[in-house]
């Protein structure tokens, strides 16, 4: 069963989704500060995110909507494939190793 998340009828959906690729980060998270509240009198109301720049990172930020940039097709195409090309030649250590190991091959 896929987890769902219900948000009030009366609050904005957000723009960006968990998990995102963004020019600013990955979406670790959202939250949201509702009309009449303190923090969204002092801060505006609406989405904030909590991104990461990179799996490598151990910094976030937290950002307003109009502060995130979308990736272009193009852009995440070109990351997502890095990401799957650098985990075609780990894999391929690991069945190395493997082979090794068991004193063997070992295919895919």
């Amino acid at each position: 069963m896929q987890p769902t998340i219900a948000i009030p009828q009366h609050w904005g959906y957000p723009r960006f989704a968990l998990e995102q690729r963004t020019n600013q980060g990955i979406i670790l998270g959202l939250y949201y500060y509702p009309s009449g509240t303190e923090l969204a009198n002092e801060f505006d109301e609406g989405w904030r995110y909590v991104l990461m720049p990179n799996k490598n990172s151990d910094e976030i930020s937290y950002l307003q909507e109009n502060q995130i940039q979308p990736l272009s097709p193009q852009e995440l195409f070109t990351q997502i494939t890095a990401e799957i090309k650098f985990y075609q030649q780990q894999i391929s250590i690991l069945q190395q190793q493997l082979a090794a190991v068991t004193g063997g091959s070992t295919n895919g």
